[in-house]
């Protein structure tokens, strides 16, 4: 609980409401209090960290001006809507984000009216925010739409296939471009500043609309004047861009100049038609270690004491699975000159910073556009290069299209290194990679491979880099059962599974991680158990003998059931004409909250203890039929 003698300000905020009824004089106290407390709550809760403090004095002023929530604020991906959270009743909540039961870690419509369209990935906040101006037009509504993205989230080609749209309509709409990837430059002050109040005011646009209208009927004339007013503007903004997809455009001005934000924000409310102003902040504001290293800051995994800052943290023995994929690409790269590396914005999560200093001229960081991150790789591997694409399952989603028609259709020898597939932890059901295996393998030309362990990660990365057509490998968040990594890298044959334990009756065909806990329950019920390897091409010699020899077989992936692995076990042996029962294990037909990894899989019954009961509940129905299940 917040302490009303430290905060007394925010003590007083339950919501909006509360804050527009204080004296703008105390605004600048209420955002030095919200910063000090997101500082304090999120060193305790851990969490996404840098960009909030950047966005303090924004968020303040947002909430001030406009009548929230009736008028529309859109998050870009969400990382800095904690400020936002705090204001709108959750204060108190704080310390329960990203945990079990507690707040989502990003805005999510079904937890507060506030949250108006729920987020997770970037990019988003101007087509929804355009998606409601129209909607609040069409039903006579006078609410304001308001898009707030980053300098980050505008890299990707569906913000400005949104500001294109948004022009053309000439919506009512505001986007606010927070720019963090800066200093705040000399033009960015109090001249800078007075510019862009002047440009916002009702003397401009009254002369600009009036000398419209005078000019209507010469229009040689009115071109001219056109000509000048871009011209002139130009020496004083840099918005041309913007000003082409149809935006009047003001800044850029310091963002965290607080009352000059709320002067800004209370012209532009009361203006019509397509709007963007651009603001300069900094990432980390007002805490030292974080301005310093936003990249570390960014997201907190572990509690920390503010006075000390994040400590350095003894590394764990075991390697996790981005470590594995690093390391095998810094050894790939050293091997074959053609090798080249591409991330979509995710160096470091990747695990792809040794790669990016051994061989900078060899790494291509795209920002957040994975469309064009699998184009890209199409590109290269036409004409003689062997890419990489290092990508997240859920982000994968965004290049869909891309890797049928580019890459799969035409067969092109693309790696895609597929991290955080499964249940990701904290971030997530926007985060989690449920999905991968079901919209992957109902493609053509391309080999699906799951690892069970580090190092079979390693070796089927080598062996899906051996390949003349497009493979994908499959790993979750974190370590794996600490096999080590072997040094030396061994082809392995494509579409052949693994015994690991002989039983009888039962057979449980585990796809990647799970074959721990696949192994722990064929101990229990003496069944034989494997390593299945490959989701496409399947082991079918392997599946047709197990077919003959058991009467039940379970497929166990940390996948969604509908379209997963144990779908395409279910295919093959219908289609060979092999009748017997099959049970199929994994995800669930229903989202998986955000908690940790273990919460996660608790949620989802995807644990030892589970899977034996799942067994045991059909061991004694196991006559031949086929039947498709999920408890």
């Amino acid at each position: 609980m917040l302490d009303p003698n430290r905060f007394p300000l925010l003590a007083r905020i339950d919501s909006p409401a509360d804050l527009r009824r204080m004296a703008e004089s105390d605004l600048l106290p209420v955002a030095a209090e919200l910063r000090q407390y997101l500082l304090e709550s999120v060193s305790k809760s851990t969490g996404h960290f840098a960009a909030g403090l950047g966005t303090i004095e924004l968020t303040v002023a947002l909430h001030y001006v406009y009548n929230t929530p009736e008028d529309r604020l859109v998050w870009d991906v969400g990382h800095q809507a904690y400020p936002h959270k705090i204001l709108t009743g959750r204060r108190d909540q704080i310390l329960t984000i990203r945990k079990w039961g507690g707040l989502a870690p990003f805005p999510r419509r079904d937890e507060s009216e506030y949250d108006t369209f729920g987020v997770g990935h970037s990019s988003t906040s101007i087509g929804a925010a355009l998606g409601m101006a129209i909607a609040a037009k069409n039903t006579g509504s006078l609410r304001k739409s308001v898009a707030i993205i980053g300098d980050g989230g505008l890299t990707a080609g569906m913000a400005f296939e949104a500001l294109n749209h948004a022009g053309d309509l000439e919506a009512d709409l505001l986007v606010i471009l927070n720019d963090n990837n800066m200093s705040i430059s000399p033009n960015v002050g109090a001249l800078s500043n007075r510019f862009a109040e002047l440009l916002s005011g009702k003397i401009y646009t009254t002369l600009r609309e009036g000398g419209k209208k005078v000019l209507a009927g010469l229009p040689s004339v009115r071109e001219l004047a056109g000509r000048v007013e871009e011209h002139v503007k130009g020496l004083i903004v840099p918005g041309t861009l913007f000003e082409e997809f149809g935006f009047n455009y003001f800044g850029p001005i310091d963002g965290h100049d607080l009352p000059t934000l709320i002067h800004m924000l209370r012209n532009l409310r009361d203006m019509k038609g397509p709007r963007l102003l651009h603001i300069i902040t900094k990432k980390g504001k007002g805490y030292a270690p974080a301005e310093n290293d936003p990249v570390k800051y960014h997201g907190i995994s572990s509690p920390f004491d503010p006075e000390m800052g994040i400590q350095a943290s003894s590394k764990s023995a075991r390697p996790t699975f981005s470590d594995v994929f690093g390391d095998w690409c810094c050894d790939m790269a050293a091997r074959d000159g053609r090798f080249v590396a591409i991330t979509p914005a995710m160096r470091e999560g990747s695990g792809l910073v040794k790669f990016h200093k051994q061989h900078p001229d060899r790494y291509f960081d795209v920002a957040i556009a994975e469309q064009h991150a699998v184009t890209l790789a199409a590109g290269m591997a036409c004409d003689g290069l062997k890419p990489v694409v290092a990508i997240y399952s859920t982000f994968l989603q965004r290049a869909y299209d891309q890797l049928i028609h580019d890459v799969c259709l035409q067969k092109l020898p693309v790696l895609f290194a597929i991290d955080r597939a499964g249940c990701v932890g904290n971030d997530g059901p926007t985060h989690n990679g449920a999905y991968d295996l079901s919209y992957m393998r109902c493609l053509p030309n391309i080999v699906i491979m799951a690892p069970a362990d580090e190092n079979e990660c390693r070796q089927m990365l080598y062996t899906g880099y051996q390949l003349d057509q497009p493979a994908a490998v499959r790993y979750p968040r974190g370590s794996g059962t600490g096999v080590e990594p072997q040094k030396e890298m061994t082809a392995l044959p494509v579409g052949k599974a693994e015994v690991r334990r002989r039983g009888r009756g039962i057979a449980i065909l585990s796809f990647g991680t799970t074959l721990a806990m696949a192994l722990a329950a064929g101990e229990e019920l003496n069944a034989t158990v494997v390593n299945m390897r490959f989701v496409k091409p399947l082991d079918a010699d392997l599946l047709r003998q197990l077919g003959a020899t058991h009467a039940l077989l379970v497929t166990v992936e940390e996948n969604v059931v509908q379209g997963g692995a144990g779908s395409a076990v279910n295919e093959l042996l219908a289609a060979e004409g092999i009748v017997i029962r099959i049970m199929n294990y994994g995800l669930p037909d229903r989202l998986i909250h955000h908690g940790s990894q273990d919460d996660m899989r608790r949620d989802a019954r995807l644990t030892r203890e589970d899977l034996l009961e799942f067994i045991r509940s059909h061991q004694q129905n196991a006559a031949p039929q086929l039947t498709l299940h999920r408890a």
